[in-house]
């Protein structure tokens, strides 16, 4: 096992517990997001996939919104359908609601995101068994290739480019009660291949909004996770960009929105950028290796020494499964491969793949945290000063 500093540890047990849980709410900022440029819808890829539109997220890092494109996704399994993001005002502040897949449309703060999302529910399609039928009227398909389609067309829609519910200049939209029951239902979070797309845009400087000024060069690709192919620039800024010149986080970002469940008071007194923390990875193999507690020095000889023992077992243990749940989804993947396994297939094998990684981890930290504690061994603290994610550098103008 590698020795990594103490703040090596501290981090990456924040990076445990913080997992998020599906539809909650993450950071909560100041100011209000861009509103929605205006983009044409690249052309679907092929059957199965379902448009995920795109939506401003903000990167604590930078102190700064940035636009993750909208993208054709193709669905984890039969019958779900993508409830999208949103930005919703709470107690002086935007609190940013997490996306998810289920069997019925939630509630994402009645922003008319286009391309079927309205503002309520999802008039883009709609599945007649284990096929979906795209609506041509708000969708690109080329029925050459994809003959499940049909033709509706939406009427009483209110067009607008705001990407936020209340605030000031906010939509004012409320859940259902069928949007709260959904809420409640069954989710999947987003798949692997949106997360790529997420990481992929908040990586481009491009697509930050005090560089683009709500006008991104890359506002849709056809595919997720690739920002080169088959890209689509925005046509226009949805309205002119002015952000505060000093942005940044709410100050009371622990508050909750309404209908969402209390925080512990641990997890209440976490930073505001806790955004920010690391994406957990997909697969055991690309999970790093547990950092290994530097030798505790309490004054009890004995005491140290039984508690370094027990952090070896503990360790080798851990690696151990760590290997074993490796094979296991390298077997899966060989599988696979020898079973020719079509694309939706593929997405719930590594959705799957996802929730046991993120499981075992939990797990791990859980194992980490009970020895600490019978040991009564303090959790280990950073050296030094904080991250810098923490202190976004002042701006510049």
């Amino acid at each position: 096992m590698h020795r990594l500093s103490l703040k090596a540890v501290f981090l990456f047990t924040l990076m445990l517990f913080a997992l998020p849980a599906f539809s909650q709410v993450g950071v909560v900022i100041s100011f209000a997001p861009p509103a929605l440029p205006v983009y044409e819808q690249p052309l679907c890829p092929g059957e199965g996939y379902i448009w995920t539109p795109g939506y401003w997220a903000y990167d604590p890092g930078y102190g700064d919104y940035y636009w993750v494109p909208g993208t054709w996704v193709m669905v984890p399994q039969p019958g779900y359908y993508w409830t999208p993001p949103y930005w919703g005002w709470y107690n002086n502040g935007y609190a940013f609601h997490e996306g998810y897949w289920g069997p019925v449309v939630g509630f994402y703060g009645g922003i008319n995101y286009g391309f079927g999302y309205f503002g309520n529910g999802y008039e883009g399609g709609r599945w007649q068994g284990n096929q979906f039928y795209y609506n041509r009227t708000v969708n690109n398909v080329n029925v050459t290739n994809i003959h499940n389609t049909y033709n509706t067309t939406i009427n009483n829609v209110t067009v607008n480019h705001i990407s936020y519910n209340g605030g000031d200049g906010g939509v004012r939209a409320s859940p259902t009660a069928a949007e709260e029951a959904a809420a409640r239902d069954r989710h999947l979070p987003p798949v692997a291949a949106q997360n790529q797309q997420i990481q992929a845009a908040r990586s481009n400087p491009e697509l930050r909004a005090s560089a683009n000024q709500g006008k991104p060069p890359i506002a849709a690709t056809a595919r997720p996770g690739n920002l080169t192919s088959e890209a689509v620039p925005a046509k226009e800024a949805g309205a002119p960009y002015h952000p505060p010149a000093n942005r940044g986080a709410a100050p009371n970002a622990n508050n909750r929105p309404p209908n969402e469940p209390a925080r512990p008071a641990t997890e209440a007194a976490r930073p505001e950028t806790e955004a920010a923390k690391p994406t957990m990875p997909t697969h055991a193999k690309d999970v790093p290796p547990h950092p290994v507690p530097q030798p505790p020095n309490t004054g009890n000889a004995k005491q140290d020494q039984k508690y370094a023992q027990q952090q070896q077992k503990l360790n080798q243990k851990q690696q151990q499964q760590h290997e074993q749940l490796a094979q296991k989804q390298e077997q899966d993947h060989q599988k696979a491969q020898q079973q020719q396994a079509n694309a939706a297939r593929t997405q719930q094998m590594e959705q799957q793949h996802a929730q046991q990684t993120q499981q075992m981890e939990q797990k791990h930290a859980q194992q980490q945290q009970q020895l600490n504690q019978r040991q009564g061994m303090a959790a280990p603290r950073p050296q030094g000063p904080p991250p810098e994610a923490a202190h976004p550098p002042a701006e510049k103008h």
